[in-house]
Parts: structure tokens; sequence; C-alpha cells
């Protein structure tokens, strides 16, 4: 009853009879869960459009910004959601993190990556690689650099752990290296982690059309 509002607004981007695109903002959870219901994306965009049939094609952190596709047709839902466990989708983030040398030439980053002891919280251990993501450099500034990061797996936390593990951790990120807990940051907007979910692209299962959204 007492939930406060997130004070940022999603956007619509696409919306035909089978999935919806929606550019989200930082701090917004995609779902419902813990003490948000309301202030989620699913909620509000169920809301704005009308439509009880809304369901997640996959899922960004609370904190991260950008593309979300969603699946408004029950019947071809998993036709949509096969496509991320077969690796057909092609996902590109762009975030702000340390510069450092060693990330200046495009690199291949692989790790075991598993869950930690608290359940916020993912690490890496050892063990066959289960987690790979391509990062690309794109500018530095005043010791700090803008990177292009293509998760090739889909581990839980993986961009952050893997430049966390770089020694470059995603500007403003409050769980890696060290995790700052939420009640520390209540209503405190002024440092988004900079870490955008900038574009995302597939062939539709559905009209065998090529799709490709990039976040505003």
């Amino acid at each position: 009853e007492a939930e406060p509002r997130i004070p940022f607004e999603e956007e619509v981007l696409f919306q035909d009879d089978l999935i919806v695109v929606a550019d989200k903002p930082h701090f917004l959870p995609v779902t419902p869960g813990g003490r948000y219901l309301q202030e989620s994306l699913l909620v509000r965009l169920k809301r704005k459009l009308g439509t009880e049939t809304l369901a997640p094609m996959h899922r960004i952190d609370r904190e991260t910004a950008g593309l979300v596709v969603f699946t408004l047709n029950p019947e071809t839902r998993g036709q949509y959601q096969k496509l991320f466990s077969s690796r057909e989708v092609h996902k590109r983030y762009e975030c702000v993190a340390p510069f450092r040398d060693r990330l200046v030439a495009p690199m291949d980053y692989r790790s075991c990556v598993v869950a930690a002891d608290h359940f916020m919280r993912m690490r890496e251990a050892d063990g066959p690689a289960n987690a790979e993501t391509r990062i690309e450099m794109q500018e530095e500034e005043r010791g700090l650099a803008r990177y292009r990061l293509f998760p090739l797996t889909g581990k839980k936390h993986q961009l952050r752990v893997h430049m966390a593990a770089l020694g470059a951790p995603i500007l403003h990120d409050q769980i890696y290296p060290v995790h700052v807990p939420d009640d520390q940051l209540d209503g405190d907007y002024s440092r988004p982690l900079q870490l955008l979910a900038q574009s995302i692209a597939f062939r539709d299962p559905v009209s065998g059309e090529q799709r490709e959204f990039t976040s505003r």
C-alpha cells in the first residue's frame, strides 16, 4: 500500500500482435519481487497496454537500463523463449568503467560463474567456463572508458562479475566488487549503474523476419 513511486518512465518502442519491446529505466525491476509490485516494468506495462497476457521473454537487472522484450500470445510464447535457450538472440550492452590497458584490444573473457554465499551475488570459481563475454573498448577519457559488451552466455550478473574480475567494475555498481545493502541507498537515484542493454536482434520464430531494436 505504501510502495514508493520510482520516478523514471519506461518507453514502448515497438508493439504488434506477438511482442512488445520496452526501453526500461534504471532502478525499475522487470517483474514483481520483494518490495516491488506496482513499481515493476511488467505491471506498469500491463496497466498501460491494457493486457494481462504480457510475459517477459528475458530479464535484465533492476539497476540496468535498456531493452526488454515481452511476448503477448501464450500460444507462441514458448517459441520466443526457446530463442534464448538455443542462443539465437544477439545482445549488445554498453558500460562505463575504469580504463584498463589490458582491455584496449577486443577480447573474449571466459570463467566459471556460480552463486555466492549471499543470495544477491555471484562469484567466479574453479571449474569449466560457463560464462563468456566479448569486450570491446570504444573510447577513454579521464581514467574512464566506454566498453561494448556482448554476452555470449546468459549467467546471472555475468557482465558485472566479469568486469569486476578484470579490475574494471562498472561505474556505480552497488554489488561488485563490494555489496552495498539496499537499505543504505533508499530513495537515492543519483548514481545509476552505468550499464545499458543497448540492442537486441533475433529472427522472429513466428513471422520469420529479422528483428532488431536499439535503446534510445
